[in-house]
């Protein structure tokens, strides 16, 4: 593909050699004269000086130096566009494999694709052009929206972890709850979605689970989340619409985390606490603002030079002591 024909494929403008040819995408170190690579960060700018790759993706201020590149305002979206139409992945065959086991009153819809080894509970239903990847688990009662992708050991509608101690030892809370998932949600390898005890576990249109997320019981996460690896909450939390949770952030039970607000990796929220939105940045444990957060890392990282400037001063007092007593 020219030059000239990817940049109007994507809508905007290039400059340089329009007749150069483009025969796949690649990072900034490896890439070729055949090659596009796309220019997303502070660091790429400075690789991309030193790359032989033949084309680059770049922001409407970036310096070309005579080199030519395609510009666009977001790169790195451009640069995922452009590998759908190089180098499409392999789409998985339409229809249900013939190891997959369906309970009675499944739907599937139109151009779904149900892979091998596939568990899918009775009353399950499952939208059109939805992909559940191999060893994927469905329990009964789960509803699954159009254009999923549910990749391989993802469990969703087991039950939620709801017991009550009683008389000495713990009874469990039956969890005879759903599960409801909307359009274009990707939810990654070995993650967990828990039935709802009573009630309804959403996840709205458009969210994006990494791989072993566990989103508990009760839970509702909105519109256009994205959440890292390793993240788990616990029963009754509310994530809304376009929040941003990083990798191995723990949330106890009932959490709300407004609309927008982004949370640091490794924070810790505690229980029925309210976490800011609007853009606003947390971090650690428990999860403060981050200017707090930074703050009290400074705090920490003097902690040495004032445990030795006490030390001093508690030797000048004794040594003052001594020289009145004298």
């Amino acid at each position: 593909m020219l030059v000239r024909e990817i940049a109007a494929y994507l809508g905007v403008t290039f400059e340089g050699d329009g007749e150069r040819q483009i025969a796949g995408i690649a990072p900034l170190d490896t890439a070729g004269a055949m090659h596009v690579s796309f220019v997303g960060s502070r660091r790429a700018v400075r690789d991309a000086q030193a790359s032989a790759a033949g084309c680059l993706l770049v922001t409407p201020d970036f310096q070309s130096g005579g080199r030519t590149v395609i510009r666009c305002v977001d790169p790195r979206g451009a640069c995922a566009k452009l590998i759908r139409l190089l180098q499409p992945p392999p789409a998985p065959a339409k229809g249900v494999h013939h190891t997959a086991v369906l309970g009675r009153n499944c739907s599937i819809g139109e151009d779904a694709s149900i892979g091998a080894y596939c568990v899918l509970g009775d009353d399950v239903t499952v939208g059109a052009g939805t992909i559940l990847y191999p060893h994927v688990t469905i329990y009964s009662g789960v509803t699954i929206g159009a254009r999923g992708v549910i990749h391989s050991g993802a469990v969703i509608g087991a039950d939620g972890f709801g017991f009550v101690f009683t008389e000495g030892h713990y009874e469990k809370f039956p969890q005879v709850g759903r599960v409801l998932i909307g359009d274009d949600v990707e939810i990654g390898a070995h993650s967990a979605v828990d039935r709802a005890a009573l009630g309804v576990t959403s996840i709205g249109d458009g969210a994006k689970l990494d791989n072993m997320v566990h989103i508990g019981h009760n839970c509702r996460v909105g519109k256009h989340v994205v959440i890292a690896a390793q993240t788990g909450m616990a029963g009754g939390t509310v994530i809304e619409d376009y929040a941003v949770i990083g990798g191995q952030v723990g949330m106890g039970d009932n959490v709300t985390v407004k609309s927008g607000a982004v949370v640091g990796s490794g924070a810790g929220i505690l229980s029925s606490k309210v976490v800011r939105g609007g853009g606003e940045v947390h971090w650690g444990t428990p999860a403060r603002p981050l200017k707090e957060y930074l703050e009290s890392l400074a705090n920490v990282a003097r902690l040495p030079q004032l445990r030795r400037e006490v030390e001093e001063l508690a030797r000048r007092l004794e040594a003052l002591e001594k020289s009145k007593g004298e």
